[in-house]
């Protein structure tokens, strides 16, 4: 999905909700554990709930890599069951790869191959030659982890050089010579607030992937305030304040309450830039 693709999506459904499926076969509802795979059955019955109201989903490798191959056939099928019958949806491997260039190479092939997602989540720790190979994919995107939404992002992102200059300031300058605002995102916490509006100060036209609203407590209108662009330029994530947010049998009934909710604050952030 290219950038003009995106963009026409998030105006379309009125929303940039991006669904979380970090599923966790210890927190699913009950009944489901009698499945055959009790993981698929959940992540299907949160896709077709959810679908209406959002336009990304975004597994998590690591809910699906600790159950070995069971979850990665899970993680297969689930990314086939979107494809197949949501095909609208951006789909994001929150995978935080990230290494030297030949095994990069590797894991671009991975995803943008093997299972063809539209993007994948990378550590910029190592560099440019990291991080080049997932680039070189026409239509896909490398998501670059900037400033995180957890308590130890205060270690490393915020960090200052003699000169003043944050980490993470040199992350968003430096990748820019790598990428495009047509192939690389941002991620940036919910929980960072106002410093969306250093972000934008130096990545004004690039997406930004934003985990954090719900359960981490992140606020969607303070991101609004300070991260939204006139294309847009979010995708906001949230993973357990929906997909969690029951687990009775009707779970998914209440995610989807749950996911209209933000998609209606989404719609009133939308109009006030249209």
């Amino acid at each position: 999905m290219n950038r003009r693709q995106l963009i026409n999506q998030i105006f379309t459904k009125k929303s940039f909700l991006c669904v979380g499926l970090d599923t966790d076969i210890n927190k699913i509802p009950g009944h489901l554990l009698k499945e055959e795979d009790p993981v698929l059955a959940f992540n299907k019955a949160i896709i077709d709930a959810t679908a209406p109201y959002c336009v990304a989903y975004k597994p998590n490798l690591a809910f699906y890599e600790c159950y070995g191959l069971k979850g990665m056939s899970a993680f297969e099928k689930t990314i086939q069951y979107i494809k197949e019958n949501h095909p609208g949806h951006f789909i994001i491997a929150d995978a935080k790869r990230g290494d030297i260039g030949n095994t990069s190479k590797m894991y671009a092939q991975t995803f943008f191959e093997e299972y063809n997602l539209d993007s994948v989540t990378v550590a910029p720790y190592m560099g440019e030659d990291s991080v080049r190979p997932f680039l070189e994919y026409n239509g896909k995107w490398v998501i670059l982890l900037a400033l995180t939404s957890n308590k130890g992002s205060h270690d490393f992102q915020l960090t200052e050089d003699a000169q003043g200059e944050r980490l993470f300031e040199k992350v968003l300058k430096k990748s820019q010579e790598w990428g495009t605002p047509d192939n690389l995102m941002y991620v940036v916490g919910a929980t960072q607030g106002k410093m969306f509006e250093d972000i934008r100060r130096l990545a004004p036209d690039h997406f930004l992937l934003v985990p954090g609203v719900g359960a981490q407590g992140g606020s969607l209108q303070e991101v609004c305030k300070y991260g939204i662009t006139k294309d847009c330029g979010l995708l906001v994530n949230s993973s357990r304040g929906i997909i969690y947010a029951s687990k009775a049998e009707n779970f998914a009934e209440v995610a989807a309450q749950k996911a209209k909710e933000l998609q209606a604050e989404m719609e009133t952030e939308l109009e006030k830039i249209r």
